[in-house]
């Protein structure tokens, strides 16, 4: 399937995964929405995306901005979300259970959000990819929060693939990248992450958010899979 002149929303499409999975949909000639929480960050990205881009400033932990959102945005072939605040680590006993329900708000209720109010807007042959992580599969010590959003995720994913039925509905997993997620840590920890996972990793090197964008663009296109996980770890999953 073409993505020649496909419309695409792009959740989370500011940044990162999100906004390279934009610019290739852009580069294969689809018409791009894009929305994000910050409206500086929103305007960045839409200087790195074709002209006639649309984006939005909205707040997508709320589903009422998220229902506004898709209630002026018409008709479009491809959903896609990517939003997520800054991956936040740390052991079980020093874990705010407030803190970790926001990261749920934004990765998950975010998610279903989107699918609720945007589904009704998908046209025929059209699909919906979201988004879980390695984490879910393969967790360390402290991403006891990451790795259950990502395992809850991907059971959403399989079940609105049947509920939503003909509209394919699949995900993404991806391992470690270099995305903005990982700011929050220091820079000599973020360094000392991406060097141990260039040793570690099949492919020998750290992912980059272009390759994982291909991903998305897969999804976008196939037209036989759906309730489907596509991993892209680097091998991630098996060492």
């Amino acid at each position: 399937m073409d993505l020649e002149n496909k419309r695409v929303v792009i959740l989370g499409g500011s940044s990162g995964i999100g906004l390279a999975t934009a610019r290739l949909a852009g580069q294969a000639g689809a018409e791009l929405v894009i929305a994000s929480s910050r409206k500086a960050s929103v305007n960045r990205a839409l200087e790195l995306l074709p002209a006639g881009t649309q984006g939005h400033a909205v707040d997508l932990s709320d589903e009422a901005s998220v229902r506004k959102l898709f209630e002026g945005l018409g008709a479009f072939d491809h959903l896609v979300y990517t939003a997520g605040e800054n991956l936040k680590l740390g052991a079980l006993e020093q874990t705010s259970l407030d803190e970790a329900r926001r990261f749920w708000t934004l990765r998950y209720w975010g998610a279903l959000s989107a699918v609720k109010y945007g589904r009704p807007h998908i046209r025929k042959g059209g699909s919906i990819v979201l988004t879980s992580g390695l984490a879910g599969r393969r967790p360390h010590p402290g991403w006891t929060v990451a790795s259950s959003i990502c395992g809850a995720m991907e059971g959403l994913t399989r079940a609105l693939a049947v509920e939503l039925a003909p509209i394919r509905v699949n995900i993404v997993c991806p391992g470690v990248v270099k995305t903005p997620l990982w700011d929050n840590m220091t820079e000599a920890d973020r360094t000392a992450l991406y060097r141990q996972m260039d040793d570690k990793l099949l492919v020998g090197h750290v992912g980059e958010s272009e390759e994982v964008a291909e991903a998305y663009l897969y999804l976008m296109r196939q037209t036989y899979g759906s309730g489907e996980t596509l991993t892209v770890d680097g091998g991630g999953a098996l060492v």
